[in-house]
């Protein structure tokens, strides 16, 4: 490998919010596997745009000029086969901040959006906070693998909603959407005349034997009724630069969402996302390659460290994402049991499942987009305070 994502790069003292943030509330002492960031450097290539730009001195306001849109359009062809017109897209920090602005722009007060649960807080939180009504549709765990239950979707859309909040690939259950799956959930917001937000930060990461399809493409008349929210940062690990595409191929929705920005005071990019964004997008695809078999590896790895020593665990084998949700139940049904031995005992940090909704309770979410030697400590202290070998 050209790349040593092997090596341990400490990142207290850089205002992280996984480590410093951990740090403050627990102490430094612990291993973090838990907010959705990974703990390995972004592309050399990008690494040097940076620098070449901190060093011309000075910072002024900056916006998106046309090799931005070049740079979406040609990753958006290349990874997912979707040709995208430059006017689709339009630049927003957040995600979270776009689903905001949509939910605002575009919906009423008490309107009914729809997530399928156990979902990603801040997504599922835009609605509540936004005084919407939060829909959960319960994601159904067969034989290992969580599926959308149709039936209950349905059920919920014939009562009016609004929004179809879609997380593709979804976090935290790792699962991959099928075409036929996206059909049928296109085929009930066009009856129920609802939009598609679709959240595809994740969608860089598909492991092997399946495949990202972006909703939109399936017809004119999905497109029509979709908003997709792609990013880099997950994707090259430049979460902190804060920038995302939202694409829009609606003219009327575009409109009243840019409107939407403008209302928030969203517009100017930071000086350093937009030229991190270019290289990323246009000069990164071999470390990409490494790092999705370096990712691939560290799963596998996890996935039989825990069979071999934490047998009675379950890990709902993940078909994309660096995020693994392990079913602790065997343990304990109780979150504050499974704190105790991971947090307090083993001294590691994961995200725990209640942090996902009440569904999650016995979970938890582990981050493995991590150097291997991290990875390995952090599992053998989970393993060496295994409170099934203590009984």
């Amino acid at each position: 490998m050209k790349y040593h994502f092997d090596q341990i790069i400490s990142r207290f003292g850089t205002n992280s919010a996984k480590w410093d943030g951990m740090a403050q509330s627990f102490g430094r002492d612990m291993i973090a596997l838990s907010v959705a960031d990974m703990d390995l450097p972004a592309p050399p290539a990008v690494v040097e745009r940076i620098t070449e730009m901190a060093g011309h001195g000075i910072y002024g306001y900056t916006d998106p000029f046309p090799p931005y849109y070049e740079a979406v359009q040609d990753w958006l062809s290349r990874a997912y086969q979707w040709q995208v017109p430059q006017e689709w897209i339009v630049f927003c920090p957040r995600i979270v901040q776009a689903v905001s602005v949509i939910i605002q722009n575009l919906t009423e007060r008490g309107d009914r959006i729809l997530i399928h649960t156990p979902a990603y807080q801040p997504v599922a939180k835009a609605v509540t906070i936004n005084e919407r009504q939060l829909v959960e549709s319960p994601l159904q765990l067969v034989n290992g693998r969580y599926e959308i239950d149709f039936e209950d979707m349905e059920q919920q859309m014939s009562k009016g909603v609004k929004i179809v909040l879609l997380v593709s690939p979804h976090n935290p259950t790792g699962r991959v959407w099928t075409i036929h799956e996206l059909e049928r959930i296109s085929e009930l917001c066009i009856k129920y005349d609802a939009l598609i937000v679709s959240d595809d930060i994740h969608a860089d990461f598909i492991h092997a034997g399946h495949e990202h399809t972006v909703i939109a493409k399936l017809s004119e008349q999905v497109a029509d009724r979709s908003i997709i929210c792609t990013s880099p940062g997950k994707t090259f690990n430049l979460a902190s630069l804060e920038i995302a595409n939202i694409i829009i191929p609606n003219g009327q929705l575009r409109e009243r969402f840019k409107e939407g920005l403008q209302q928030a005071g969203i517009h100017n990019p930071t000086f350093f996302s937009v030229p991190a964004l270019e290289v990323a997008y246009t000069a990164c695809d071999e470390w990409l390659d490494e790092l999705r078999a370096y990712v691939t590896d560290n799963i596998a790895y996890t996935m039989e460290f825990i069979k071999a020593q934490m047998p009675e665990l379950k890990v709902i084998h993940p078909e994309g994402t660096y995020l693994l949700w392990v079913d602790c139940t065997a343990c304990s049904i109780h979150e504050s049991d499974l704190v105790e031995w991971i947090q307090e005992k083993s001294r590691v940090s994961v995200s725990f499942g209640t942090s996902f909704g009440a569904d999650g309770e016995g979970y938890i979410r582990l981050n493995v987009g991590t150097p291997r030697p991290l990875l390995r400590e952090a599992l053998q202290r989970l393993a060496d305070h295994y409170p099934i070998h203590q009984k």
